[in-house]
């Protein structure tokens, strides 16, 4: 059988294993990192759904057929499922020979073949991958200690669980402006996590009448009055420096203040710590979710009035199902959302001013104390799973000196935490989860093995209606609407975050260090998915699932293109590796002089 290239088996390696030292030694520019990921999404979504794209002689081929453009790019391993790693510049066919292609002109072959597949323009795009590049630039000026070459016994050592929420430099791999953003750069290099910002908050006392607040258990808010004591009568309201600079200017609020509605007590105490999301901070006993009036990919990451509201109402009602996955999966925790405050100064209607409202709203999250175990530290699944080690946390670290046994055994242990409690949810409750690499922190001994997973941020956390029709029912429409998917919908949506956002690119850093063990490695991931059906009854779906039904990837460059809410986002479908004849087969293939036809993947 040949195999097609999104199956095709990386060339044997001169060496089994790549050190944590191997991987450190040089990280890729700000050029090639912004145009290696557009063309993962040229292949993801682009070209290779219209079977343009073929692997030949240790490169990629990639044609934009609208545009013109016949693209190369060396490859340092190729993927079962699509997701190669490139390595140098992109280069274009002219005539006979190849030429070198800088980031910027891929971008506007990208820019040209969208328009002519589209039959609409996007003139915002171009400058959204130029800021892009921007943040690249910015974050690989910074100085960082990178790890070194750790050949000896694995560990957690100096690991620590901020710095691997702050090691994130380039972002997502399959999102074509991964660190774009708006705002001032001198704001980004005091607030952005990459730069390893640490600040305090701002803080204001409200009076009580102005406050808007909501709690899903007495104390809930507890921890923002503990920031400091205010007058009686008074409310403390924490605010992101970096939000109030945007808002200060407001009539509104000028007025509250001069008035002495609302008193500026200054900056607090406490250091707060941006995590990778840029608005969440830690202060290290709560995790504290601001807006944020900056758009950072696609989005204004502001909290809108319904997740203000969806949050609490989520926490409340989920309680007895995260009570059951918890005593049945007791290495699993939710990270809960008990609270938000914010302001409620009236506008000219005498209705909360609704920009006042959402842009000061605060939600309280859970912190790690109350759900780690002892001697377990947390990391940033996005870190350890990340394509570079640009910091501790990174899976080369985790596994240092050891062989392909202990990182099938590592990845093994991890499987196994990470994928029943959240196929429990999606099946037993009818609740979708968002396990994706920057909502997860995996939980490590102090070997460095998995023994915990926290799960957060209930904003990507839906429930499907005809398991909660009385739930939703009983909520208003403008918060219960938004907190819903159908079934189907809510299907793509885990097995997206699940499985090719998270496990298949942890898979692939595991892969970076013993190439020859990919297959391996996705046969696990169907081993652990069959233990689950067969004690579950194998639903319909997880039986499509483990039979090779394709997989859902989230369209992340088409909707930047056309604009959509997150919400709105398709999907395209990748060719499964989780067949068992399809494993079977690639473990048998050596792909070392195959050239691949052009193909899906």
């Amino acid at each position: 059988m040949t195999l097609p290239l999104h199956l095709a088996q990386p060339s044997p390696s001169p060496s089994s294993s790549t050190t944590a030292g191997d991987l450190a030694a040089g990280l890729p520019a700000a050029d090639d990192v912004v145009a290696h990921t557009l063309l993962n999404c040229l292949l993801r979504e682009v070209s290779g759904p219209e079977h343009q794209t073929a692997v030949a002689d240790g490169h990629l081929l990639l044609r934009l057929p609208r545009a013109g453009a016949l693209l190369r790019v060396a490859l340092r391993r190729t993927s079962l499922i699509g997701a190669h790693r490139f390595s140098g510049p992109v280069a274009e066919r002219h005539a006979d020979t190849w030429k070198e292609l800088d980031w910027y002109r891929l971008a506007e072959h990208v820019h040209d073949e969208l328009s002519l597949r589209t039959g609409v323009r996007n003139d915002e795009f171009l400058d959204q991958i130029v800021s892009s590049h921007r943040g690249v630039t910015a974050a690989l000026s910074l100085p960082r200690e990178l790890p070194g070459d750790h050949t000896g016994s694995p560990g957690t050592g100096d690991l620590d669980y901020l710095e691997s929420e702050q090691s994130l430099l380039f972002g997502h791999r399959f999102h074509p402006t991964p660190k774009a953003r708006t705002g001032d750069p001198a704001s980004w290099a005091a607030y952005a996590p990459e730069a390893g910002a640490t600040f305090p908050l701002r803080h204001f006392a409200v009076r009580e009448h102005l406050i808007a607040e909501e709690r899903s258990e007495p104390g809930a808010a507890d921890p923002l009055d503990r920031l400091r004591p205010v007058p009686a009568g008074y409310r403390l309201l924490p605010a992101h420096p970096w939000q109030y600079g945007l808002l200060h200017e407001h009539p509104a609020l000028r007025a509250a203040l001069a008035c002495g509605d609302i008193l500026d007590l200054g900056t607090g105490d406490v250091p707060a710590t941006p995590t990778a999301s840029v608005r969440t901070l830690y202060d290290g006993e709560t995790f504290l979710k601001f807006s944020l009036n900056i758009r950072i990919t696609n989005c204004l990451r502001k909290n809108a009035a319904y997740e203000l509201s969806g949050a609490v109402a989520l926490t409340r009602l989920l309680q007895p199902v995260f009570a059951d996955l918890a005593e049945r999966f007791p290495a699993v925790a939710m990270l809960r959302e008990p609270a938000y405050r914010s302001l409620a100064l009236p506008g000219p209607d005498g209705r909360p001013d609704l920009g006042l409202l959402e842009g000061f709203g605060v939600i309280v999250r859970d912190g790690l104390d109350a759900h780690l175990r002892p001697g377990v530290t947390p990391l940033l699944a996005a870190a350890v799973a990340d394509e570079y080690p640009t910091g501790a946390a990174h899976i080369s670290r985790l596994l240092a000196g050891t062989g392909p046994q202990a990182a099938l055994d590592w990845w093994t242990a991890y499987l196994r935490l990470l994928l029943p409690p959240v196929l429990a949810a999606y099946f037993d409750h009818g609740v979708v989860l968002e396990p994706h690499l920057q909502n997860v922190l995996i939980g490590v001994d102090g070997e460095g093995f998995p023994v915990q997973v926290l799960l957060r941020d209930l904003e990507g956390t839906k429930l499907i209606p005809e398991h909660h029709t009385a739930t939703l029912a009983a909520l208003p429409a403008d918060v219960a609407a938004p907190m819903t998917y159908d079934a189907e919908r809510g299907w793509d949506r885990v097995i997206y975050c699940l499985l090719v956002n998270h496990v298949s690119e942890l898979l692939a850093a595991l892969a970076d260090l013993h190439p020859q063990t990919e297959t391996v490695l996705w046969a696990r991931v169907r081993t652990v998915l069959r233990e689950y059906a067969d004690g579950h009854g194998c639903p319909p779906r997880l039986s499509a699932l483990l039979a090779g039904v394709p997989l859902p990837a989230k369209a992340n460059l088409l909707t930047r293109w056309e604009r959509k809410a997150d919400r709105e986002a398709g999907y395209v479908r990748l060719p499964s590796p989780l067949a068992e004849d399809v494993l079977d087969d690639a473990d048998d293939a050596d792909d070392s002089d195959r050239t691949e036809p052009w193909s899906a993947r």
